[in-house]
């Protein structure tokens, strides 16, 4: 079992930017595993934004190539978001989540088992 610990979200003007974290609480975890970030909006489904698999391949939702990058750091504890040029219909809660069982995965593909407990991105236009 791993623990995943988001940070960094907060309140920004559009075309801004900000960082999000997810740290895991097993040292070497995200380079064993899949791990991805997702969305919930108020009254909207929760989507995908993007992904990173064990051996480095990463995925985005179309709505945010070219705008955000997902990343992990050399100690493979923590999975980044840079998002730039940042939009109002970015506002969402932003959660961590990890593929507990396998390497592999993608944006969009079930079996993230692992969440953490989401952290508040807000853009004002």
């Amino acid at each position: 079992q791993v623990l995943l610990v988001e940070s960094g979200g907060g309140s920004v003007q559009a075309g801004g930017s900000l960082r999000l974290s997810c740290a895991a609480s097993r040292y070497n975890y995200a380079s064993n595993h899949c791990m991805g970030w997702f969305r919930q909006a108020p009254g909207k489904e929760r989507e995908g934004v993007a992904a990173i698999a064990a051996d480095g391949r990463t995925t985005y939702a179309d709505s945010v190539k070219g705008r955000f990058t997902v990343s992990r750091d050399n100690a493979k504890i923590t999975m980044y978001l840079l998002m730039n040029n940042l939009k109002p219909e970015d506002t969402a809660k932003y959660y961590c989540a990890a593929r507990g069982w396998s390497t592999t995965g993608g944006v969009n593909q079930p079996g993230y088992n692992y969440w953490g407990q989401g952290t508040q991105v807000t853009v004002s236009s």
